[in-house]
């Protein structure tokens, strides 16, 4: 596989071709299933009364605990429901979890308020964050049935969004303005008119952003998109097809507009 390209990969095709709801949709509307079971299907992925009573008890005791005195609970306790919680790591107030034993945080993290980490799904790894990582106030990362992972020393700004029905890496020491889109959800397909375009199933391939990189407000990357380590996408750049490395990227649809330069570059010329 070249290095600017992601396999694509079908998912989600409905044993009954006339279906008209997607898998989320089938859990929630199940006659099959009573209501604490969908619940609980969405918010811990199983019906385990144990871990159920338990998520409920921390969560809405200690999620709206504002100041230090928030912080220092959800510190000491959020690590019994998480799948991994590093040193250091604060969580802000109004945080939602779903699926926290697939969440894994890394040490000196800082979640802000009213972030989401949803990392549902039925066999995926979940939301992976590394060390050093800021997650501004607001921000959504959703999996569905994909995976996150955000590397080291990287910086999400506040009110971005982030989805993987496959897999989002970001790698380490990326910058996000603020308001970013990772579509990560994949293409819905829309070969048949004879059942509706929510029936068909998607084609997912995934996002990748390499090392280095500066994402601008605003800026909207499609599903399919490799960004090359150290380049920039401009303020409110619709991004449809992979960047190379080092390159600035900008417009709607994004065009590469030229390659970055060192101080030395430009001396010698």
């Amino acid at each position: 596989m070249k290095d600017n390209q992601l396999k694509p990969e079908e998912i989600w095709i409905p044993e009954d071709q006339g279906s008209q709801a997607t898998r989320l949709q089938t859990t929630l509307t199940s006659s099959e299933k009573s209501a604490i079971q969908k619940y609980a299907e969405i918010v811990m992925g199983e019906l385990h009364y144990g871990k159920l009573i338990k998520y409920e008890i921390l969560t809405s005791l200690l999620s709206p605990l504002p100041g230090a005195l928030g912080f220092f609970l959800r510190k000491q306790f959020y690590p019994q429901i998480l799948g991994e919680m590093g040193r250091n790591s604060v969580i802000g107030k109004s945080v939602t979890l779903r699926h926290p034993q697939k969440i894994k945080i890394g040490q000196n993290v800082i979640i802000d308020d009213y972030v989401v980490l949803d990392a549902k799904g039925d066999n995926n790894k979940g939301i992976i964050i590394g060390d050093n990582v800021i997650i501004g106030r607001g921000t959504v990362i959703s999996c569905k049935n994909g995976n996150v992972e955000i590397g080291g020393n990287t910086n999400i700004a506040m009110q971005c969004f982030i989805q993987s029905a496959r897999e989002v890496i970001i790698g380490e020491n990326v910058l996000f303005s603020a308001y970013v889109y990772l579509i990560g959800g994949g293409d819905h397909k829309t070969d048949r008119v004879d059942i509706p375009i929510i029936a068909q199933g998607q084609v997912v391939r995934g996002i990748h952003i390499r090392d280095n990189c500066f994402i601008g407000a605003g800026a909207k990357i499609q599903d399919g998109v490799v960004i090359g380590r150290d380049s920039i996408v401009g303020t409110g750049a619709v991004v449809r097809k992979s960047i190379p490395e080092f390159c600035i990227s900008a417009g709607v649809p994004a065009k590469n507009i030229r390659f970055r330069q060192s101080a030395g570059d430009k001396l010698r010329k």
